[in-house]
């Protein structure tokens, strides 16, 4: 649970958080089951564990994985742009506080959304470089900022599993109900 999947984040604290949530997912899981020692009954119900635990687990994985790239010391001059734009973009209030904290938070586990959110601090980022004046050294650490962005996001939701992450109803373990004995 959380942290024995791969969860240790000192900065974002995602493995207790996935831990509590993987607990919640295992109770419903488990609570049609009747009789604990029937193997492979118990089995049948674990490999649905593995897919929907995903979504949650791979969100905030993912985030923190991600936030630690963006808030690793670096001389570039892209990354230190995206830093600021996070907390710029955090600083904005409403939606662009409230989305990133309830991804942190573990209480919004839709990666798309934070791949929204991602890229939305991008894409911040680049109109604060480029408001009130481009300037050819501003287009291109914008451009520096937004394929920063990619390589930051993408290599880590490829790690996640993109099927499992994005689609989980997909994947042949997944049972909406439990399943048949």
């Amino acid at each position: 649970m959380g942290d024995a999947f791969n969860m240790r984040h000192p900065l974002t604290g995602g493995g207790m958080t996935v831990a509590l949530s993987d607990i919640v997912v295992l109770r419903d899981l488990l609570r049609p089951l009747r009789n604990l020692n029937d193997a492979p009954a118990l089995c049948r119900y674990l490999e649905s564990f593995y897919t929907l635990r995903k979504p949650v687990a791979s969100t905030i994985n993912t985030l923190a994985g991600a936030l630690h790239k963006v808030f690793c010391a670096s001389p570039d001059e892209a990354r230190k742009e995206m830093r600021q734009a996070c907390f710029d973009y955090l600083c904005l209030g409403g939606l662009f506080s409230t989305g990133p904290i309830s991804l942190l938070s573990g209480l919004n586990p839709r990666p798309l959304s934070l791949v929204l959110h991602f890229f939305a601090v991008a894409i911040y980022g680049v109109g604060r470089l480029l408001l009130p004046f481009p300037s050819p050294k501003r287009i291109w650490i914008g451009f520096r900022l937004i394929s920063g962005a990619s390589g930051i996001i993408f290599p880590i939701i490829r790690a996640e599993g993109v099927r499992q992450m994005f689609f989980p109803a997909t994947v042949p373990a997944y049972y909406r109900a439990p399943p048949v004995k």
